[in-house]
C-alpha cells in the first residue's frame, strides 16, 4: 500500500514554527487548492493543512509566505483527540517530505 499525496496551490498563511525540547522542528501552514464542480458550474476551494518537520520545516519556515503558489508532496495522516466536551475529534493533515515552488517569482507577487 501507498500513502502518497501531491498538491499544487497557494499558500493561505504564513508558517508558523514550534521548536520542541527534543530539538525536532515543526512548520505548519495551509494550502488553498482549487478545483471545478461541473454541476454546480462553480471554483471550490479546498484547504489541506500541512506540516512540516525538521531541515525542510526550518526551509518552509524561512522561505514559505502567505500567497506562494507551492507543490507540496508527502502522506495524509490524521490526528486523533479526546476534545473538551469527551467527544473524539479528529484533523487530516498532510506531512510533508518536500516542498517546491510553482511558477516564477513574478506570478507570486
Amino acid at each position: 500500500m501507498v500513502n502518497s499525496v501531491v498538491i499544487v496551490g497557494r499558500v493561505g498563511q504564513d508558517p508558523e514554527m514550534k521548536y520542541f525540547e527534543s530539538g525536532k522542528v515543526r512548520t505548519s501552514f495551509s494550502v488553498a487548492v482549487n478545483r471545478w464542480n461541473a454541476r454546480t458550474k462553480e471554483q471550490i476551494t479546498d484547504w489541506f493543512n500541512v506540516d512540516v518537520w525538521d531541515k525542510q520545516a526550518e526551509f518552509a519556515g524561512e522561505w514559505v509566505k502567505k500567497g506562494a503558489l507551492v507543490s507540496v508532496e508527502g502522506r495524509l495522516a490524521v490526528n486523533k483527540w479526546q476534545g473538551a466536551d469527551g467527544e473524539p475529534q479528529m484533523r487530516y493533515l498532510i506531512v510533508a517530505q518536500n516542498i517546491n515552488f510553482v511558477g516564477s517569482k513574478r506570478e507570486e507577487n
